[in-house]
């Protein structure tokens, strides 16, 4: 399968996906979870990764640093990190680039924060693992660290322990542990689901702010897609272990191209709506399992606009416009431009 991706904006992509496979060794067989997945980010910029649960997102993620489980491999493609091909690095440079160049930022912090130790200490320690500082070097980077995340009075909230922190301040935590490597890029997992609405948004003008002092790239995976409309640039949609559809906010939001996107879509309340909007749609089915995949377009069990050709064979993923990307047949471009794929 030929590799298509959206080009990053700007210079060199920071990360570059290359049509990635994952496989599992099951009782079952060899089982691929994730399928000819490519996609690329710039420094500077949050590239959305959107889908239901069970889409793959995570695994993807897992598959980038390397870090699947023991019966878990990538079994084709390769992701380069600055032009680097990290298929080549052995364990141990793995284990130094993970850390100090790629970096993570889980769902839940306080089973990411560990219990026993003050917060500062952990942030410290990551910095005098990555960074050759002194002990009180790493201290004094760790409060500085927390002062950049806007925690009130860093010093004190260095010395506490996760159990004396809200979610909200745990999640700042691992924000300025993320960052205090300066890495080039940071993975981050549903970094808000654990929080409530008011800490979710100071979060993610964090993050904002942040970006635009750091440059680092950012892989941002949620199902929300209300999160990735106001801080991504751009967004692939993955369902069932394949790209969908991928483009800038405004091509996939106001023009998405995939029945699948459009489905995601309708489930989404909308505030501009008012008496028009009733009720939510919803998309029927479920993701199929990686062993019980259909032979044709494996969005075609659930899709209302499915044909005979979509029960046959695997759709081509095709750029429909500049930057704007489906694995659709049937796909309908905007005005203008071409009709049918």
């Amino acid at each position: 399968m030929s590799r298509l991706s959206v080009p990053a904006p700007g210079n060199e992509a920071v990360l570059d996906i290359r049509n990635i496979s994952v496989t599992y060794n099951t009782e079952m067989g060899s089982l691929d979870t994730v399928r000819y997945v490519s996609l690329n980010i710039a420094a500077g910029e949050i590239y959305g990764l959107v889908g239901e649960s069970g889409s793959g997102k995570t695994t993807l993620a897992r598959a980038i640093v390397r870090h699947l489980p023991a019966n878990g491999r990538i079994s084709s493609g390769s992701v380069l990190l600055s032009g680097e091909d990290l298929s080549k690095r052995s364990g141990s440079e793995m284990r130094r680039i993970w850390g100090a160049r790629i970096t993570m930022v889980h769902q839940d912090p306080v089973a990411a924060v560990n219990p026993s130790i003050p917060v500062g200490a952990q942030i410290a320690e990551v910095a005098r693992a990555h960074l050759n500082l002194s002990k009180a070097e790493a201290k004094a980077m760790a409060i500085e660290m927390l002062h950049k995340v806007r925690m009130p009075d860093p010093g004190l909230v260095a010395g506490r322990y996760a159990h004396q922190l809200s979610g909200g301040m745990l999640q700042r935590v691992m924000i300025a542990a993320a960052l205090v490597t300066n890495p080039e890029l940071i993975i981050m997992d549903e970094p808000t689901t654990a929080l409530d609405v008011t800490t979710e948004a100071v979060i993610l003008d964090l993050i904002h702010e942040l970006l635009a002092e750091y440059r680092t790239a950012i892989l941002y995976i949620t199902h929300n897609l209300g999160v990735v409309a106001r801080i991504c640039r751009r967004v692939g949609v993955l369902y069932a272990g394949e790209m969908m559809e991928e483009g800038s906010i405004g091509q996939v939001f106001k023009n998405s191209l995939h029945p699948y996107t459009r489905g995601l879509l309708g489930c989404v309340p909308r505030v501009d709506a008012g008496k028009k909007q009733t009720s939510l749609s919803s998309i029927p089915g479920y993701i199929p399992r990686p062993d019980q995949l259909p032979p044709g377009c494996i969005f075609e069990p659930r899709c209302g606009m499915a044909e005979e050709e979509c029960r046959r064979s695997r759709p081509p993923r095709v750029e429909a416009q500049p930057g704007h990307l489906t694995a659709c047949r049937r796909f309908k471009a905007p005005a203008g431009e071409a009709g049918q794929g």
